[in-house]
């Protein structure tokens, strides 16, 4: 029903606009404890199966909300009701920002694909963590942090500190957000050094606090396997916990879409369907090149069940939908965990 009817619906309206309009109908719909129980039961795949214990946290599944569709924690607890999980909120900075002039956020149905510009806009750290004391979601959350935009590179690192000091005591894991591919040049933020100087600080904060809270870095599809390796090296000369394979991408190639429609968007980062196989292919050489010690949060292009698994087998240990949630609608959570069920009891019947 949802692609047949639903979809072609919303998809008339403004991406932005539609997005906010049934964020504020889930909230009315989802206030009644009923309506909320009755969601759930629908969408929710309970089995042991599912059930992982990873990095010190315990998953239900392995199928989570990816970063930039909740930046502010604002319904974190109607997204709970969908099958995820885990959600992973943001990208938060230290102060709130608008990002990008509207409109910044583009359909390209042909190719199931987005194209967000969006600029991190967000409420800032304070406000997001006033809405955290306030949720208690039965699921773990993820905080993905980043540094203002208006912040000159020379301080990025007080970004990142504060930030990460503000959210950390409510949130279950931090990833930190390196490649984002419309907030303008960010190669300074890629800078090997640089990196290991904010890794470094991070993990003394983390040990102060106990020394216990799992921290990833957000890598971009673009970057070349020597890049790549550049992060394993980071992760493994730093002890964070690991890498979430990937971002959004700036190339345009082999598209669908009309290319002069894809020009008259203009810049911003690319999700959905087009990104499913270098995705793939950057998790599977993270997952080779380390021999599995390097956990890795498969994300980009998951449109299917089967796109699901491709992204498992290449050595993902959990998942995150964004794009795929938007052109499948919320079915695909217990499409995708039903698969990876099947599996799993398959193996064992193998065995």
């Amino acid at each position: 029903m949802y692609k047949r009817i639903l979809r072609p619906l919303l998809f008339l309206f403004d991406p932005e606009s539609i997005h906010h309009f049934i964020v504020f109908s889930l909230r009315i719909l989802l206030y009644l404890p009923l309506v909320r129980s009755l969601v759930r039961r629908i969408y929710t795949v309970d089995d042991p199966l599912l059930k992982q214990e990873l990095f010190g946290l315990s998953f239900s599944n392995p199928v989570g909300l990816a970063a930039g569709f909740d930046k502010n924690a604002s319904f974190i607890n109607e997204m709970s009701c969908f099958g995820f999980s885990f959600i992973e909120i943001g990208t938060v900075t230290p102060r709130s920002q608008s990002g990008n002039p509207r409109p910044r956020l583009f359909r390209l149905p042909a190719d199931k694909a987005l194209i967000n510009r969006m600029g991190i806009n967000n409420d800032g750290a304070e406000k997001v963590v006033q809405r955290l004391r306030r949720s208690s979601p039965p699921l773990i959350i993820g905080g993905n942090i980043g540094k203002n935009t208006l912040t000159p590179d020379d301080q990025a690192m007080d970004d990142y500190v504060k930030v990460f000091m503000i959210l950390y005591p409510h949130v279950d894991y931090i990833a930190v957000n390196v490649s984002c591919p419309n907030v303008g040049d960010i190669s300074r933020l890629q800078d090997k050094d640089f990196l290991k100087s904010v890794f470094a600080e991070l993990k003394s904060i983390d040990s102060q606090f106990g020394g216990n809270k799992p921290i990833f870095v957000k890598v971009a599809p673009e970057f070349s396997f020597g890049q790549i390796d550049d992060f394993i090296d980071l992760v493994r000369e730093t002890g964070i916990t690991g890498i979430i394979a990937t971002n959004t991408r700036k190339e345009r190639s082999n598209l669908i879409s009309d290319t002069d429609l894809v020009d008259q968007i203009g810049m911003g980062g690319l999700s959905g369907n087009p990104l499913k196989d270098r995705s793939t292919e950057v998790i599977r050489y993270i997952c080779e090149k380390t021999g599995n010690t390097i956990p890795v949060i498969g994300v980009g292009g998951i449109m299917s069940p089967e796109d699901a698994l491709e992204k498992l087998d290449a050595g993902a240990r959990l998942l995150q939908l964004y794009t795929g949630f938007v052109y499948e609608g919320p079915c695909i959570v217990k499409r995708i965990n039903k698969a990876i069920l099947r599996r799993s009891k398959e193996v064992r019947q193998s065995t």
